[in-house]
Parts: C-alpha cells; sequence; structure tokens
C-alpha cells in the first residue's frame, strides 16, 4: 500500500434535486476569498515519520498524537457523501461531529446515483473549499477518475483509500477499511465492524492534522 467560485447557498438550491447540500446557514457565505489555513496547534511526538515519506507511502502516526492539532475557525470543507449503509453514515457522524466541535464551516453534498458522482465531485471542487472530505466507498473511483486534474484542491479520504493517489489526496485508514476501488475489490480484511464512531474520529482528526501540516498524498494507518 503504501489541487470558479459559488456561493454555497445558490449551489445547494441548483443542485437540489439531485444533492442533498447542508449548512447554508452558517454565517461564512463562502461568497468571499479567505486566507490559506494553518493549523491552530502541533502534532505531538511521533506524528511525522523520521523521514519525510515518499508519495503513496503508508505511515503509522503514534495514537493521539495528532490530538493537539485544529483547523483555525472558519476551515471551509466540502463533505462528499455516497451510500447509506452503517459504514458510510458513521464515517459522516463523525466529520460532522468534528466540524460542529472544531467551528468548520461544512458543506455537505450528497450523490445518491451512479451518474452523479463525477459532477457532484466537481461541484465540490467548484466551491473551493479548504478541504474536500470524502465519505463512503462508492466515491473511490470517480476521485481516482477526477482528483489528478485538481492538484490545487486538497482532498481527504475517510474509511478508504485510492490505489494510486496524487499529492493531492490523503486517506485515512485501518485494517478492516482498506477498500481500494472497484479493480482491487475488497481487502480480505474488511470488516464493517470496525466502522465505529471512536475509530471514524480519529481518522477525521488525524487526516485533517496531516493536510493542515503539508503531510499529503500518503496513507495513514490508524491501527
Amino acid at each position: 500500500m503504501r489541487s470558479r467560485l459559488l456561493p454555497a447557498c445558490t449551489l445547494a438550491a441548483a443542485v437540489a434535486t439531485a444533492l442533498l447540500a447542508g449548512g447554508c446557514g452558517s454565517g461564512d457565505d463562502w461568497s468571499r476569498p479567505h486566507a490559506k489555513p494553518t493549523a491552530v496547534g502541533t502534532p505531538g511526538p511521533g506524528f511525522f515519520p523520521a523521514a519525510s515519506p515518499a508519495p503513496e507511502s503508508t505511515i503509522t502516526p503514534r495514537p493521539g498524537s495528532w490530538n493537539g492539532v485544529r483547523p483555525p475557525e472558519g476551515y471551509r470543507v466540502v463533505l462528499l457523501t455516497a451510500g447509506e449503509d452503517r459504514q458510510t453514515t458513521t464515517l459522516v457522524s463523525a466529520v460532522t461531529a468534528w466540524a460542529e466541535e472544531e467551528r468548520v464551516s461544512l458543506r455537505t453534498l450528497r450523490a445518491t446515483r451512479p451518474d452523479q458522482f463525477v459532477p457532484t465531485i466537481g461541484k465540490a471542487i467548484g466551491m473551493k473549499p479548504d478541504l474536500i472530505v470524502s465519505a463512503g466507498d462508492d466515491l473511490v473511483d470517480p476521485l481516482a477518475l477526477v482528483t489528478p486534474n485538481h492538484l490545487d484542491q486538497q482532498f481527504l479520504v475517510v474509511g478508504a483509500e485510492l490505489a494510486e493517489p496524487t499529492e493531492n489526496v490523503t486517506a485515512a485508514d485501518w485494517t478492516g477499511a482498506s477498500f481500494r476501488g472497484e479493480g482491487l475489490g475488497m481487502s480480505s480484511a474488511y470488516d464493517p465492524a470496525s466502522f465505529t464512531p471512536e475509530r471514524a474520529g480519529r481518522a477525521v482528526r488525524a487526516g485533517a492534522a496531516a493536510v493542515l501540516n503539508g503531510m499529503t498524498g500518503i496513507v495513514l494507518w490508524l491501527d
């Protein structure tokens, strides 16, 4: 194992028949550029590997080493999600809880049919968030298709990973959640029961900490 600026609420209205968009009540209307975000706090010992990780590599940060890192208030995040299975809903809940606790400005785009997957990713990119978080195995292959053409946009995949991620795609994964696309199928260790709220929360926090500290294009293994 191992980057058109539209107001978010306008976008949500335009795609309401196909997508469920959330978070438009925030005071941050996303209509204006804002400063490049920087991390609040620093990772603890064991978060960074001894040597700079190679692209597409897998690192195993020390448990809890990411706890001292937070996004700045107003950090703009689009949550992309597809699927109604328990694993996906657990991941969505973890992202939402993290955003509320950290005062992240969150928008949610939900694709309900396969023909919406790629267009929904495109809509998220068009909103120019600081980070796009993906939850749901159905989005892995569409992300692999789209993300290499948008290297200025950072992505975080939680509970899955891309087989060959580009420098702008980071994943937070664990044994039992290592889906890498239809061509590779499910890992023999795949376990739906491993998608617990606690583990999903760790994945979101560790992944966001990595992106905020510029450690991208890798897989964080969180067993």
